[in-house]
């Protein structure tokens, strides 16, 4: 690995590192649950806030309480779209980065003879197809979006197909959410 793919790689685990830190801190500290309760009285402002907060493992659970809330005195589908809008903003902020820095650091990293073999396993036909579906599956799910977004951004997935992607599938995971909440 050459020098300054080294640094980069340091610098974005770095950065992710960084990042888990701060939203554990946020988390614990109480700011996203007041956050989120400030944002409901904004009605859709507040939808786009929580889905944003929505595609984070630490950020996840009290996103989906404020989503529930908001669909208990707005309509469903309306929360739904701006929640989906607000999750497709924080899982693109992840996918570029994913896709512009992180993805080719690892792909450099498993270049060492030693490490190729492991690595040879995701140059399968049927592979480069499954990990970007897997990944969008992890997105629609209820469970949050990192690890479908390291998947399509591993696969380098286009921009234009991952914009429209995110957002269905964000849209559809709040919208059964709250669906299943209304029942």
């Amino acid at each position: 690995m050459t020098r300054n793919r080294h640094h980069n790689l340091i610098r974005d685990l770095a950065v992710v590192a960084l990042s888990v830190v701060v939203a554990i801190l946020l988390y614990q500290t109480g700011a996203i649950k007041n956050l989120l309760e400030s944002a409901e009285r904004a009605k859709f402002f507040g939808s786009f806030i929580a889905g944003m907060f929505f595609v984070s493992v630490f950020t996840a659970a009290p996103a989906v309480v404020a989503l529930v809330e908001l669909m208990k005195i707005n309509p469903v589908v309306l929360v739904a779209f701006f929640g989906g809008l607000g999750a497709l903003s924080g899982d693109f902020l992840i996918f570029r980065f994913v896709k512009d820095h992180l993805a080719d650091d690892l792909l450099e990293l498993f270049q060492k003879p030693e490490r190729r073999k492991i690595f040879s396993i995701f140059q399968w036909p049927a592979l480069r197809w499954i990990i970007p579906i897997v990944g969008a599956l992890i997105i629609a799910s209820p469970l949050p979006d990192e690890l479908g977004l390291v998947m399509l951004g591993l696969s380098k997935t286009d921009t234009k197909i991952f914009i429209p992607l995110s957002f269905t599938l964000n849209f559809l995971g709040i919208l059964a959410i709250g669906l299943i909440a209304k029942v």
